[in-house]
């Protein structure tokens, strides 16, 4: 059964690791990115209607002490350059234990990105690889949107309402060109 259609959105923020680049833990260095199938094209995508775009990403390297925030800025600054520039860059550097509101599933990183951006938090989308991007969404009220991958729990799979194969199909179904949902991966793909 599909999902409802979420509403266009105004603003598409994107994960970074395991969404729009390879998951490199505690990835400190720009020539490890790696952009992952699909991400330049969904960012297209959003440019030719006009959609804003961000990254939202959770980087507890930097509170665990594995890596510095100049770092995870110098590999963000990496990705822009590929993708060809977002529009703006959040991101949480504390450990998980800190309680901070900014770190994914709190939506600390999806309304200050939305007000960087100027536009309501509900009409925005999140599109990340794990529940906790689709927590964030949920307590900022924006929608969220798992591209699911080998690291994808099956029951983060199960329990997503939008859910895509990829980033171009998650992409066109948030612009209203292909179905809201589809199956996120043949069966047994991620038992």
């Amino acid at each position: 059964m599909n999902a409802p259609r979420p509403p266009q959105p105004v603003a598409v923020l994107f994960d970074r690791d395991g969404t729009l680049i390879e998951d490199v833990p505690y990835n400190g260095d720009p020539d490890r990115v790696a952009l992952l199938p699909g991400a330049v094209e969904a960012l297209e995508l959003l440019r030719l209607r006009g959609v804003r775009t961000g990254v939202v990403s959770n980087q507890s390297g930097v509170g665990r002490g594995l890596l510095t925030a100049r770092q995870v800025l110098a590999v963000n600054l990496r990705v822009d350059e590929l993708l060809g520039g977002l529009d703006v860059w959040e991101f949480c550097p504390h450990a998980p234990d800190a309680g901070c509101p900014c770190r994914k599933p709190r939506p600390g990183l999806v309304l200050a990105a939305a007000r960087r951006l100027g536009v309501d938090p509900r009409r925005c989308a999140v599109v990340g690889d794990i529940a906790a991007d689709l927590g964030a969404a949920e307590a900022a009220g924006a929608t969220g949107v798992l591209v699911p991958n080998a690291a994808t729990r099956p029951r983060e799979v199960a329990a997503a309402r939008h859910r895509h194969p990829d980033l171009p199909s998650a992409v066109r179904a948030l612009l209203g060109e292909e179905p809201a949902a589809r199956p996120a991966a043949p069966a047994g793909r991620w038992s």
